[in-house]
């Protein structure tokens, strides 16, 4: 019997995977299950309880497929690892369920727009591919519905963790900076491992991606040989809007991606459709096409000479970074949020070259105002977007950027960062109308 940990959007798909592939299958949920995912189960006669976790019917289990969201130190979990009853993840589980070319992506930052870039890529070059895992549809479910010749999949640390013979053909890996380290003992060094597991069964033949200038990537590829063919990607292939790859020049001036960092996010995606053999014209094509991800420096409006962009996705230092690298114009930053431990020292020279005013957006805003209250002279509070948007209204002059990129999780006031960043947007829209 396979026992599904979780009835998300993984743990649904697993499920039914399982009951397709001819599995006696039941699914444990110790919070409430979705209406939409408890229809989905009834329908496909697959049983299941919600509010607790049934010991004695999850130990007759042969193996537990586990959602990512669920830690490894939760007794459940570590009941069944001390019982010897196998617990993987969905990534885990559906790779033994398809022989196609898959695409593996992780990273700390970057790694939804780069799984869409690349997927695009690959689709306006005519591959018959999907994208899947951390973004749309589970990878379970997308071969449960149709196989496909390739799958591009976002991947996080969280899922890789639960893996031992998935092999992607393909594996990116973005970018190491500290995040989710409660989830890691709080060592920096057992999230890098964790993310380096989507190394752990690639073969010879397979190729390894991976930033050449992060620090974190460098001094562990100095200490552990891999398998895979090393494929390094670096900053120097970038000239302005322009991107150099293997003898061929492709130009971003057209495209929606803006900022240093996109154009890395790009420089991996650009590569990962070369090695599957997409033509030059269709990669420019889809270079020119692409739409950004939302809530990772989308352009929201332009409201009297003032440009209002969501980052909202950037909830850890890193990412802030990276955004503020890319502001060519003064800067009203909307910040804050739960700190997760944030160190906001590298942040420092930035936000005085670039910041002209800081709104601090969360519930307790003293860290984040002892930070930098010597280098911003003014600095505001707000406890809604609402509010936050109508402080940025009136410091905000013409040519100014306004821009929502927290380094912090969501939680405190709103459901999670896409909650935040609608809400932003919103806010925003209704300016448009005053």
């Amino acid at each position: 019997m396979i026992v599904v940990l979780g009835a998300g959007e993984s743990g649904v798909g697993a499920a039914i995977l399982a009951k397709q592939k001819g599995h006696d299958v039941f699914v444990s949920d110790k919070g409430a299950i979705s209406e939409r995912y408890q229809r989905e189960l009834e329908s496909h006669g697959i049983a299941y309880e919600q509010q607790q976790h049934s010991w004695e019917r999850i130990a007759l289990a042969d193996e537990v497929v586990k959602s990512p969201g669920i830690p490894d130190r939760v007794p459940i979990v570590q009941q069944l690892v001390s019982k010897g009853i196998p617990v993987i993840s969905e990534i885990e589980f559906a790779g033994r369920y398809t022989t196609a070319k898959l695409i593996g992506i992780t990273g700390s930052n970057g790694k939804t727009t780069t799984t869409k870039l690349t997927y695009h890529l690959l689709a306006t070059a005519g591959f018959d591919v999907v994208m899947a895992g951390n973004v749309g549809n589970s990878f379970a479910r997308s071969i449960s519905e149709e196989q496909h010749e390739y799958y591009v999949l976002e991947l996080s640390s969280f899922q890789l963790d639960g893996i031992e013979a998935f092999r992607p053909d393909i594996a990116m890996l973005l970018n190491i900076s500290p995040d989710h380290l409660d989830r890691y003992d709080y060592k920096m060094e057992n999230y890098i491992r964790s993310k380096f597991r989507i190394t752990k069964s690639q073969r010879p033949n397979d190729i390894f991606l991976f930033n050449a200038e992060d620090e974190h990537i460098g001094a562990y590829l100095q200490e552990h040989q891999l398998q895979a063919k090393l494929a390094p990607v670096s900053n120097s292939s970038i000239e302005d809007a322009r991107l150099h790859v293997a003898g061929s020049t492709y130009d971003l001036s057209q495209s929606s991606l803006r900022g240093r960092h996109n154009y890395m996010n790009a420089l991996f995606a650009i590569q990962a459709a070369r090695i599957w053999g997409a033509a030059e014209e269709a990669i420019q094509q889809g270079l020119n096409t692409f739409v950004s991800v939302e809530h990772r420096m989308e352009q929201v409006a332009l409201i009297d000479g003032v440009t209002y962009i969501n980052d909202s996705k950037a909830t850890n230092v890193d990412a802030v970074f990276y955004a503020l690298e890319a502001m060519s114009r003064p800067t009203i930053w909307i910040v804050g949020g739960q700190d997760k431990g944030n160190d906001y020292g590298p942040l420092m020279e930035l936000v005085k070259t670039k910041v002209r005013a800081m709104i601090c957006l969360g519930i307790d805003n003293q860290k984040l105002i002892g930070a930098f209250s010597s280098i911003v002279s003014t600095i505001e509070e707000a406890r809604s977007a609402e509010e936050a948007v109508a402080s940025a209204f009136r410091l905000a002059r013409e040519g100014d950027i306004v821009l929502l990129s927290p380094a912090c999780a969501s939680f405190d006031l709103f459901k999670n960062y896409e909650d935040r960043g609608r809400q932003f947007k919103d806010a925003v829209r209704k300016r448009i109308k005053t």
